[in-house]
């Protein structure tokens, strides 16, 4: 199991049951999925890109990405309905509980000039979204074998009912938000 999990329900229940006054256990927030997604301009001039962000996906993660296609055609952009544009991973359980703690240990430390995360990214409903510019944070990317730095969009989906329950819960896990 993982080591964030047990620290979730050893330190960050009980201390969020008693900030916000949950009369019950299963009220306190938690993560429902993370959701990392790569959009792959170029795939439409080139495939390759395409191949490469799903390998790094799937290293990164552990999973399989699945790959997303365009829902409309934009003229101005070069791009049909149904063009292959990027690739997504949903993870759950046990796997979004690792890639969350090595996301907040290992990766983001290793952001140049690296200041926190924003506390402005949530959506109104508990969610937080999290922009990364380059995959070459995480350890298992081989930096030789990059064609092309590419970022990242990573959601974390909560069972959090408002921004400042899930902000709380975030921080307790150990979000590094700015200052």
């Amino acid at each position: 199991m993982a080591r964030l999990k047990e620290y979730y329900y050893k330190e960050v229940v009980p201390a969020l049951m008693e900030k916000f006054q949950y009369k019950n256990v299963m009220e306190v927030p938690k993560l429902e999925k993370v959701v990392i997604n790569m959009g792959v301009g170029d795939a439409k001039d080139n495939p390759r890109f395409l191949e490469g962000a799903v390998n790094d996906l799937s290293v990164i993660t552990g999973q399989k990405p699945v790959v997303t296609q365009a829902k409309k055609s934009v003229s101005n952009f070069k791009l049909r309905e149904g063009m292959k544009i990027g690739a997504k991973v949903t993870l759950r359980g046990d796997r979004m509980y690792e890639f969350v703690d090595k996301l907040l240990n290992v990766a983001l430390p290793r952001v140049r000039d690296f200041r926190g995360v924003s506390e402005r990214s949530f959506d109104g409903r508990g969610n937080y979204s999290l922009g990364i510019r380059e995959q070459l944070i995480f350890p298992e990317i081989d930096y030789d074998k990059v064609e092309k730095v590419r970022g990242m969009d990573i959601a974390f989906v909560t069972t959090a009912k408002t921004d400042e329950e899930s902000r709380e819960f975030l921080r307790l896990l150990g979000m590094p938000f700015a200052k």
